[in-house]
């Protein structure tokens, strides 16, 4: 298996000729770095007018590994080839280093490159990426790639200081600036100028014009990626930007609102934060959010994609990102639901209390029902997440969890109601599918005997991880050395709990009979699953040989189709066809779509006697969509008449001899909309989406850090 690294943007706050010089103190050899043995020289090439530099270095590493291994191996010292390309004119440096020892058995690649900031041109940014890739190596394949990838991480921590040495170095030495390369042609014309002030005016204005180019040519170049003051204007061409016009992380950014990570999970969140920007349009989770389902799945980038991405298409299908503007809690809940905020820990997590021995889940159920339930809890949820956002806005440090006490006194066997606990458990699964990581702690206190059979029935059904930051208290024992004490201030401690401070949550209580209602009886486990009702997107399932068509009636030219879905299991074509003869819907298989213009109806509208040339034109060709991806867009339509979108399964095993075992199934979540032409106003580009943003989570990431850092080779 090839293993991936790729750095956050690491940023130096000095100019970038400062530190070209303090990165060519670190040759031949570096005191620093005791692993680096030496290096010389095998090709060098400069430009006649001093822009270009490109010099090819061997270097010598020692590697820090078992004498065993390196008896076996029967070397000392590992040789890297290492190319560095420093181009003055556009201030950018770009490093690529390989292995020559072992190159049989293991391939290691490193590009890296620094360039100036694109907000500050004082500063310089530094990027890089590795892979490893080990094919054999006598049988210890899994132990070099833990010291590689060890080894690596290491040399990527003490990069930074390095630089950061030798820059500090020179500024000691007297040495705190060094002026930018100049193009000798610009400057011999303006010495002349100078020297003849009578000159003809044309030579002075060329003169200009090619010290502006030449500057402009400089500051824009280097692009970091979409920020605040780029957003709205035209993206630099791509072959004036060595680097990709993406919003990009800082590594100060990531210590600063995320928490300390190792190299190798900042990797992990950059890899799987791009993967996002590329299938999802941009439309991403905050950065916080995305670590957390990383932190769930032990940093595992698959993993942790697969649980995300089904995570977002409930929240799209659901609705819940508009939770918090649009929910109002059923009075029922507002006085019977005995849990509420309360300040926050001595971490300064938010503080959730729930009293949930006062608390008559049967009565609750029977008035407002289990939907109703689950979405307080969700709506719980999302406040949590904005409380903990906004705590890491004041604080200055990450806080990314909540605390909960769960005061279980008056707890008893009434609470142990078969159809409480089967909604407890369903509240449970979807909150650990959707809200990984958010529980920093939970202190259960003064639990009674009869806790161990709830905790009995419902534990197996919680992740390991979020069992472990249980703790348990039983008695009076949170009163004492080790109790609430130790998590809370006593000033935020609940009156009812021995503490100095009033707590507003409900006291709950016994709910009156004469507020349930009919209409929520006890459910079977066979019955299927309750939604939040009123979701835009619609859910379908392609089988092979079987696609999942929707019909779209344009009543005239210059309406604007647009579709937005999201592939929840298995691949699919998606195409867009025009009939050019009239389909006429069957009233027994359409199933409309709220809020469309015309018609839209879905069902399987292309037969065998319909083919493509005489009866359909192809207006959007077919693009294969994958498991988890994301996808918006629009067709402006040239022609009224019948248009119709076609999911298709895709088989991504035929070119492979392997035989699935799964059957032929997709599943799709989708939402069309057509627009009239008089309603169309702007870019096509702004209607993809228009109704699927996430607007309390997918906020533009504030990069307002800086830092920088580098590997062992290419620094």
């Amino acid at each position: 298996m090839v293993q991936k690294y790729q750095s956050p943007v690491r940023v130096y706050k000095h100019p970038f000729e400062l530190v070209m010089a303090a990165y060519e103190k670190r040759f031949p050899t570096c005191k620093m770095i005791p692993v680096f043995l030496g290096s010389d020289i095998i090709n060098e090439y400069k430009s006649p007018d001093g822009a270009e530099y490109v010099v090819e270095r061997r270097c010598r590493l020692n590697v820090d590994a078992p004498y065993i291994l390196k008896k076996i191996a029967k070397v000392d010292h590992i040789i890297f080839i290492q190319k560095n390309s420093l181009n003055r004119r556009t201030r950018t440096l770009s490093i690529d280093a390989h292995n020559e020892t072992f190159s049989s058995r293991i391939n290691i690649n490193e590009h890296c490159i620094y360039y100036i900031h694109p907000e500050n041109p004082s500063w310089t940014c530094f990027e890089q990426n590795a892979s490893l890739d080990i094919k054999s190596f006598f049988g210890f394949e899994s132990m070099v790639e833990k010291i590689a990838m060890k080894q690596y991480a290491a040399n990527i921590k003490k990069g930074k200081e390095v630089v950061e040495f030798y820059i500090n170095e020179l500024i000691g030495e007297g040495t705190t600036y060094i002026p930018p390369w100049r193009d000798p042609i610009v400057k011999t014309v303006e010495g002349l100028v100078e020297d003849n002030p009578s000159q003809d005016s044309g030579m002075r204005s060329r003169s200009n014009s090619v010290a502006s180019n030449n500057s402009q040519s400089s500051q824009n170049s280097l692009v970091l990626g979409a920020t605040a003051s780029s957003i709205h204007n035209s993206p630099p061409s791509k072959e004036s930007s060595p680097v990709d016009v993406v919003t990009k992380l800082e590594d100060d950014y990531i210590e600063r609102y995320l928490g300390k990570l190792t190299p190798v999970q900042e990797s992990r969140l950059v890899q799987l934060r791009q993967w996002l920007q590329e299938t999802h349009k941009g439309k991403i989770p905050k950065d916080a959010h995305i670590l957390r389902f990383l932190r769930a799945r032990d940093f595992s980038v698959e993993k942790a994609r697969e649980m995300l991405v089904h995570s977002l298409a409930w929240r799209k299908l659901n609705k819940i990102d508009y939770l918090l503007q649009t929910y109002e809690p059923p009075s029922v809940l507002e006085r019977y639901y005995s849990g509420g905020w309360h300040y926050s820990d001595k971490d300064g997590r938010p503080l959730y209390i729930l009293r949930l021995g006062n608390m008559d889940v049967k009565g609750i159920m029977k008035s407002v029902g289990e939907e109703a339930i689950l979405k307080h809890v969700l709506s719980v949820n999302e406040e949590g997440l904005r409380r903990a956002a906004e705590a890491t806005r004041k604080k200055g440090y990450p806080v990314s969890a909540c605390t909960c006490i769960v005061d279980l006194e008056g707890l008893s066997m009434r609470h142990l109601w078969r159809p409480g606990i089967r909604a407890l458990l369903r509240i449970i699964e979807i909150v650990e599918a959707n809200y990984p990581e958010t529980m920093g702690r939970l202190l259960i206190v003064r639990a009674p005997r009869v806790f161990p059979v709830l905790w009995t029935l419902i534990s197996p059904f919680i992740d390991e991880n979020t069992r472990q930051k249980f703790m348990f208290y039983g008695g009076n024992d949170y009163q004492e050395a080790g109790g609430l004490i130790d998590f809370i201030d006593q000033k935020y401690i609940p009156d009812f709990l021995g503490g100095d401070c009033y707590c507003h949550v409900p006291e709950g209580g016994m709910v009156p009979k004469a507020l349930y209602k009919e209409d929520f009886v006890e459910r079977s486990p066979d019955d299927p699953p309750l939604h939040v009702p009123d979701s835009l997107y619609q859910t379908a399932l392609i089988i092979k040989d079987y696609p999942h068509e929707v019909l779209i009636q344009v009543p005239q030219k210059g309406c604007v189709i647009t579709w937005d879905f999201d592939i929840l299991k298995g691949d699919v074509t998606f195409t867009v066809f025009r009939c050019k003869n009239v389909v006429e819907k069957d009233s027994h298989h359409e199933h409309h779509v709220s809020g469309a213009v015309g018609g839209i109806g879905s069902r399987q509208y292309i037969d065998k006697s319909l083919q493509v040339g005489p009866d359909l034109s192809i207006v959007e060709p077919p693009h294969i969509c994958r498991d988890g991806d994301s996808v918006q867009g629009s067709h402006v339509t040239n022609i009224a008449g019948s248009y119709i979108m076609q999911w298709k399964y895709f088989d991504s095993t035929k070119a492979s001899f392997d035989f699935p075992l799964a059957v032929h199934k997709s599943k799709l979540m989708y939402y069309t909309e057509l627009l009239q032409s008089e309603a169309f106003r702007g870019s096509v580009t702004s209607l993809q989406s228009c109704h699927s943003g996430f607007s309390s989570l997918s906020i533009s990431t504030n990069q307002s850090s800086q830092s920088g850092t580098s590997s062992l080779i290419s620094r």
